[in-house]
């Protein structure tokens, strides 16, 4: 892939828009807007701090099961890199009021014809 294909302004600036727009959900437990950005198939991933969840239906089981209050986040260290015009990985560091953990989250997504969505993603504290 040639160097200039990586990170164009107009797909950074797409994935930008959907990386904070799931943040938002996510902070807000919005479950539908969170629903509609992991990608719907039995092969997306999403390993958590303390569940590995295989397929949209586990992702979304979890998120209706999660409980919807303190999920206020504080982000630092985002890192977005966007790979051609479908293929971005996007890193973030976050910490909570209250909490001496810092957690760490990588997504990766695609740009189906649909929009961008996440087809992997991992989060984990540390101490």
């Amino acid at each position: 892939m040639m160097r200039d294909n990586i990170d164009r302004p107009a797909i950074l600036n797409e994935v930008r828009a959907a990386f904070y727009r799931y943040e938002q959900a996510l902070i807000s437990n919005d479950i539908a807007v969170l629903d509609e950005l992991f990608w719907d198939d039995a092969r997306t991933v999403r390993y958590g701090a303390s569940e590995n969840l295989y397929g949209i239906e586990q992702i979304r089981a979890f998120r209706n099961a999660r409980p919807s209050q303190g999920l206020e986040r504080l982000l630092d260290n985002t890192t977005i890199t966007t790979y051609g015009d479908d293929m971005a990985v996007a890193s973030t560091e976050f910490s909570r009021d209250g909490s001496e953990k810092i957690g760490r989250q990588m997504q990766t997504w695609v740009k189906f014809p649909y929009g961008w969505r996440i087809v992997a993603a991992h989060v984990s504290l540390m101490a």
